[in-house]
């Protein structure tokens, strides 16, 4: 039996498994997501897929830290990766955490420390009668890896991208030379289009984190717009795979949108348009997500990551607790690992 608590970070989804895996294996929370992935790949499987799962659903796992100075840790599992580190995720795990009592709220503005598979994480909470109204985390640092680089899409010809980590490696494009406003409506378009240019980039343009070669190549794409209100700086829509992308079948160009502006997606935003000149330290940066809902971020921070030169970001949003549920496998149950199914998921599995 899995206890989890079910959460939405500005509209993405991230469940949160809080009891019935008491520890996994490695002396640091990397090392413990690395087991999980090539050992313990079935939890992953069983809460992500169907019959439980969705393509945008997301899922973390508490764990005992590995830090002394964390109060926690937790490793973030999605659908094609694990990846060290997510800003939807954290946002959902900190209001569970504290919303559930498993962290007391002793003070209006909760400060605690996070143990990631990407480092220690540390996040400010602000409460409000017993709910989290605010999260704030300072990211690990941000680069930008290439600048204005040219990439060879097949079926879409040359696009000028950007390269850079914000917790993960994103490629992004600009949305309006490939027809896109970013609105709903245009999401299945979307999705192809960002699942061609992530596999070209990743092919075009590799790279590596200079402090930890286990986390190379691109993993994920977003395309950048104007905002559509005020109060926003840009709008951006993130898209994460589903499935693995076969150039000889367009049925294969499958993932699911980011429901909210991302974390992560926003950190890597700010590193390039930092390098570029384009936005200083301590500036809000208000990030408009696909469904209007926004992340604000700001650079507090110049630093380096092996030769790159960095910022130190943070990320702004709020959660809201949307189920608490107990999972279960049953003994003869056909599909231990889930299933996928080619009319949502791409390829069948």
């Amino acid at each position: 039996m899995i206890s989890a608590v079910d959460a939405h970070a500005c509209g993405e989804p991230g469940r949160v498994i809080v009891g019935g895996v008491l520890d996994v294996p490695g002396a640091s929370m990397f090392e413990k997501m690395k087991y999980l992935e090539t050992r313990a790949d079935d939890l992953r499987k069983l809460m992500l897929r169907e019959p439980r799962g969705y393509p945008a659903s997301n899922c973390n796992l508490i764990l005992p830290s590995t830090n002394p100075e964390a109060a926690v840790g937790f490793v973030i599992m999605e659908q094609t990766e694990y990846p060290p580190m997510s800003g939807t995720n954290t946002i959902c795990v900190v209001t569970v955490l504290l919303e559930t009592g498993m962290i007391p709220i002793r003070e209006r503005i909760m400060k605690l420390k996070l143990d990631t598979p990407a480092g220690l994480v540390e996040v400010e909470a602000e409460i409000e009668n017993n709910k989290v109204k605010r999260v704030t985390f300072q990211n690990v640092p941000a680069f930008a890896a290439h600048l204005d680089a040219n990439v060879e899409v097949p079926n879409l010809g040359t696009i000028k991208v950007d390269v850079a980590y914000g917790g993960m490696f994103y490629v992004i494009a600009d949305a309006a030379p490939l027809g896109f406003h970013l609105t709903p409506d245009e999401a299945r378009d979307i999705v192809r289009v960002g699942e061609m240019i992530k596999a070209a980039a990743c092919e075009q343009l590799p790279v590596v984190h200079p402090e930890n070669s286990a986390i190379a190549g691109i993993t994920i794409a977003q395309l950048s717009a104007p905002a559509d209100h005020p109060r926003s700086d840009r709008k951006n829509t993130v898209i994460v795979s589903t499935g693995k992308l076969d150039w000889s079948r367009p049925s294969s160009w499958t993932g699911a949108l980011d429901r909210s502006p991302c974390g992560t997606g926003t950190c890597a935003k700010m590193a390039a348009l930092h390098a570029k000149g384009q936005l200083p330290l301590h500036q809000d940066f208000v990030h408009e997500g696909i469904l209007g809902t926004t992340f604000t971020g700001r650079l507090i921070a110049k630093t380096h990551v092996g030769s790159y030169a960095a910022v130190v970001p943070t990320i702004s949003g709020r959660a809201w607790i949307t189920g608490i549920a107990q999972y279960v496998l049953d003994s003869d149950d056909p599909f231990p690992s889930g299933y996928k199914v080619g009319d949502i998921w791409g390829s069948a599995e």
